[in-house]
């Protein structure tokens, strides 16, 4: 037989190793960070950066909430102080948190709102 009647078999057994490759890397890290990254943090230092009447401040996330409002200089009102009451709910990137229980959220996967920063409202 000459060399173009044999099937090459390179392109299939890279083809099955790239597969291979991929169960792997989602099974180790899970789906969505095995191809796309995140964990929030890590990018390169720092955590979910906050805003709040132009003053921002980077505050790693899963931090308490209360924490990093006060850093921000904004004062939620307290009552029940346990969550019950809701009158310490702050927005923060659209999303709406109880500030005496809450924690700060991820970083967001855009870039865009990564620079800009989540706004408190």
């Amino acid at each position: 037989t000459s060399h173009t009647d044999v099937p090459c078999l390179c392109n299939t057994m890279y083809a099955r190793i790239a597969t291979i490759l991929a169960i792997l890397a989602v099974a180790l890290v899970g789906p969505a960070d095995a191809f796309f990254g995140g964990g929030g943090n890590s990018g390169g230092g720092g955590g979910t950066k906050l805003t709040y009447n132009g003053k921002s401040v980077e505050v790693k996330e899963g931090t308490p909430l209360k924490n990093a409002v006060s850093k921000l200089g904004y004062k939620p009102k307290y009552s029940c102080k346990k969550g019950d009451c809701g009158s310490c709910t702050v927005s923060v990137g659209g999303t709406r948190i109880k500030a005496c229980v809450g924690k700060v959220p991820p970083a967001p996967k855009l870039k865009s709102l990564q620079e800009k920063g989540l706004e408190l409202r």
